[in-house]
């Protein structure tokens, strides 16, 4: 099975929260999961022959929290085009501002930019309807399966 590299940004720990949650069901259907925390991203380019899943919650006017935005700014600067690379991201937002979940259209802006391929749709997760993302996370754990299996098969 393929290693999945998790990153998370967070403000209040939701987002945390919810990248553990999936690094351990990812883990559960034995893939090799790798959960990163934003103090070890500083020299962390995502490799291309890995699987990537980012967790971003959404800060102030569709911002990404502090703590993950040196990383994002760093991949902006100098990652490579990595073609080869397939990601996938979850954002937490709020719908009631105009800007929901933001940060996670950012992260998937630079991903493409930089000529990864989407594993899966963005999934943004609304405070407004659930007060725990993890478990609409946990359920999109089988889409995300389902897409990394069949690039297994190709």
């Amino acid at each position: 099975m393929q290693t999945v590299n998790i990153v998370y940004g967070t403000v209040y720990g939701a987002a945390q929260f919810t990248a553990e949650t999936i690094n351990t069901a990812i883990a559960d259907l034995g893939y090799t999961a790798r959960l990163l925390h934003p103090v070890d991203l500083a020299s962390f380019t995502p490799p291309q022959d890995e699987l990537l899943i980012i967790v971003s919650s959404t800060t102030g006017q569709g911002d990404l929290p502090d703590d993950i935005l040196p990383w994002f700014s760093q991949l902006q600067s100098q990652a490579p085009y990595s073609p080869k690379l397939r990601f996938s991201i979850v954002g937490l937002g709020d719908s009631s501002y105009e800007n929901f979940c933001g940060a996670a259209d950012q992260l998937e802006e630079l991903f493409i930019e930089l000529g990864a391929q989407a594993l899966t749709e963005t999934l943004k997760i609304d405070a407004c309807e659930t007060m725990e993302p993890e478990q609409e996370a946990s359920q999109w754990i089988s889409v995300w399966h389902g897409a990394a299996q069949s690039l297994d098969a190709a």
